[in-house]
């Protein structure tokens, strides 16, 4: 009888220590005991598993994986175009967190063959950045320090909304790389950051996250404010490109704003700092209306 007891609570036990969460693709992801050895597929993952607690657990990283700093020590895996395979076996991870939208079909197939869980993280409104790292916290384990995390991002981000949701909107063209001509639609993060600061993407109804656009295009729908990432090498025009359309209200109005684009598009806990920049920015461009 005594041996029998033990044996019930021992899998009764085993039966508590497994974890499963739905991930973003709606799929119900299965671990034995909480991960230990992590390889992260895209930047927001790094940031989203160290403000979980989990830091110390990734093995693996992708590139551009920057922040916070410790995560540049991280040994690297391979790139958005590239996966080293055999260096992830090597690393014997116990979980796989994937970005649908940065890895590719082939990557994600090539990972999902090698039987080791695998996780689709995909936030796309500011929300799931806070559901994201409270998933995370539940897959390692550290839900204390998932939930603090959480907790402190979703209090900025009300904060935000309170202050700015419902003032006067104002069309924001956001360009994502200005040759070729690039923008973003309504589902990806930097949309909502947008919205959240009572913004309207001028680009949100078309169907491609990140959609090639014309000049003519932006200049007929004629934003109130245009909205671009920092230049990286001298070649890069940025926003200066639309100097020459001085009939456009953005232009008109000297309301071409640059920003940290990674804070804005990079859908980690910081989007929510990124946003709170947008803001202030957009506010400008409403204090220079005439009245």
């Amino acid at each position: 009888m005594k041996a029998l007891f033990l044996a019930l609570f021992m899998l009764a036990a085993s039966a508590q220590a497994a974890i499963t969460v739905v991930d973003d693709a709606g799929a119900r992801v299965t671990l034995a005991r909480p991960a230990q050895r992590v390889i992260s597929m895209a930047p927001h993952i790094t940031e989203l598993l160290f403000a979980a607690g989990g830091g110390a657990r990734i093995v693996g990283a992708m590139n551009y994986s920057d922040y916070p700093a410790a995560a540049r020590s991280i040994p690297p895996i391979g790139s958005n175009s590239q996966i080293d395979i055999e260096r992830v076996i090597a690393t014997k991870p116990d979980l796989l967190i994937v970005w649908q939208s940065g890895n590719t079909a082939r990557q994600i197939a090539q990972l999902q063959g090698l039987g080791i869980p695998v996780f689709h993280s995909e936030p796309r409104k500011l929300d799931e950045v806070a559901t994201s790292l409270l998933r995370f916290g539940q897959l390692l384990g550290t839900e204390a320090t998932a939930q603090t995390a959480a907790g402190a991002y979703r209090a900025k981000l009300t904060a935000l909304r309170t202050r700015y949701a419902s003032r006067p909107p104002v069309t924001v063209f956001y360009q994502a790389w200005d040759s070729p001509l690039y923008t973003l639609n309504g589902e990806q993060i930097a949309s909502d950051a947008i919205r959240a600061c009572g913004g309207r993407n001028i680009f949100a109804d078309l169907k491609t996250v990140a959609p090639q656009v014309g000049v003519e295009a932006v200049v007929q729908r004629d934003p109130e404010a245009i909205v671009g990432g920092k230049l990286y090498t001298p070649q890069d025009r940025g926003l200066s490109i639309w100097l020459p359309y001085k009939g456009m209200t953005a232009v008109r109005r000297n309301n071409l704003f640059t920003l940290d684009e990674e804070l804005l598009t990079r859908p980690g806990p910081r989007v929510v700092d990124g946003a709170a920049a947008l803001c202030a920015r957009l506010d400008e461009a409403r204090s220079r209306r005439v009245r």
